[in-house]
């Protein structure tokens, strides 16, 4: 008995931290959208990846001089990859809005659940998500085409990043290959961290609020989410991660007065309801992950 109330409440005590770093991740995009007026979503971008690497590079430790032309690879491809998503999400927020743009990107791992399962009902997500893309982008003269490519390019990212971390996963040992990842990719960007600051001066406020995303969006989920996989199957963690566009919608509309109508909610209420669903169906299997 009194293993299974502890066995409850390590549960919960999970559900309740994986619903932290959801929040804290969209609360993290929403400080980071704050900084564009001054230094633009590259700019939040560049911040939060050197960030990202000055957090896990010297946690992690990775054994970069013993990394073979075999590993390197996947880990190049992991840092492009990696950089990319967030540029396109950050410069989909910064056209669309936080709830639409986050919505979209999740459209990514989605995929890759829909199409690594195996059973037929979860191959049928595909048709509510369609539909819940549609209701968000709502196809018309005044659309931002630009600002969904955005969000869509964010979103194969994320479906390429959690195939590439399968591989990286399988070469080289513990987080190194992510740590590493985030290592290069952060050194790609501090030209560019290095031109903005200089042309743009950013003030105190802005440079809060640009830290504040690389916390928020990298630090505290980054760790929340590790200590929830020691306790969650891949799959229920995974199911749990849908909560990330509706927090970014609500984040949206009461922090950044964005404006979201009933068709939108609808959009992100069915493809939330199909990542739950499709992969719910996966044969207690998933391959969701988080940058």
């Amino acid at each position: 008995m009194e293993q299974n109330e502890s066995f409850a409440r390590g549960r919960r005590t999970g559900v309740a931290t994986l619903m932290g770093s959801a929040l804290s991740n969209q609360l993290g995009a929403a400080s980071g959208s704050l900084a564009f007026p001054v230094l633009g979503p590259v700019g939040v971008v560049a911040v939060r990846q050197l960030i990202a690497a000055a957090v896990l590079v010297p946690v992690v430790r990775p054994r970069l001089r013993s990394f073979t032309a075999r590993q390197w690879w996947p880990v190049l491809l992991l840092a492009l990859v990696f950089g990319t998503m967030n540029l396109g999400l950050y410069a989909a927020v910064d056209r669309i809005g936080l709830g639409l743009a986050m919505t979209l990107e999740f459209v990514g791992p989605l995929a890759v659940a829909i199409l690594g399962a195996r059973h037929w009902k979860a191959k049928a997500c595909a048709l509510p998500a369609a539909a819940g893309v549609l209701a968000i982008t709502q196809p018309g003269a005044s659309t931002d085409y630009l600002g969904i490519m955005f969000a869509l390019t964010a979103a194969g990212c994320w479906a390429a990043y959690i195939m590439l971390n399968k591989t990286v996963g399988a070469r080289i040992p513990g987080v190194q290959g992510t740590a590493a990842a985030a290592g290069v990719s952060a050194t790609l960007f501090l030209p560019v961290a290095v031109v903005v600051f200089a042309t743009q001066r950013p003030d105190g406020a802005t440079l809060l609020y640009a830290v504040g995303a690389g916390i928020l969006a990298t630090v505290v989920p980054y760790t929340a989410d590790l200590l929830v996989l020691r306790r969650f199957p891949a799959n229920l963690f995974g199911i749990l991660m849908s909560v990330n566009p509706v927090f970014a919608a609500l984040v949206g509309v009461f922090a950044l007065h964005e404006t979201l109508n009933a068709v939108h909610w609808l959009g992100i209420a069915l493809i939330v309801g199909a990542n739950a669903a499709a992969l719910a169906l996966r044969d207690g299997r998933s391959t969701a992950g988080r940058p």
